[in-house]
């Protein structure tokens, strides 16, 4: 495991419930500000293996930027449970509810 992925993985592991972190944000605090999408590779490859909670982190604008339908609704019902509010249009107050470690 490189330097990167692990301080990737420590960052979203210290995502609190209630509050998300955008991809970009994630690579930013780990070094690497264009590695957006090493975080959603991270993400996509190591969540299950490293318990990491992977609905906290959302797209620059906000968003979930999961392309299935039933991941979607799992990653809204997740963040809902934890008191986070979502717009009809799947939009998140990054303002109200983004983590900065």
């Amino acid at each position: 495991m490189t330097p990167f992925t692990a301080l990737v993985i420590d960052i979203i592991r210290s995502i609190p419930p209630g509050k998300v972190m955008t991809y970009g944000q994630i690579a930013a605090c780990a070094g690497s500000p264009r590695g957006a999408r090493q975080v959603v590779r991270i993400l996509h490859s190591m969540s299950i293996s490293h318990n990491l909670p992977w609905h906290r982190v959302v797209n620059a604008s906000g968003r979930i930027a999961i392309p299935s339908d039933e991941g979607v609704f799992l990653q809204i019902t997740q963040l809902e449970d934890e008191e986070v509010e979502i717009s009809g249009r799947g939009q998140i107050d990054l303002d109200r509810y983004r983590f900065v470690p």
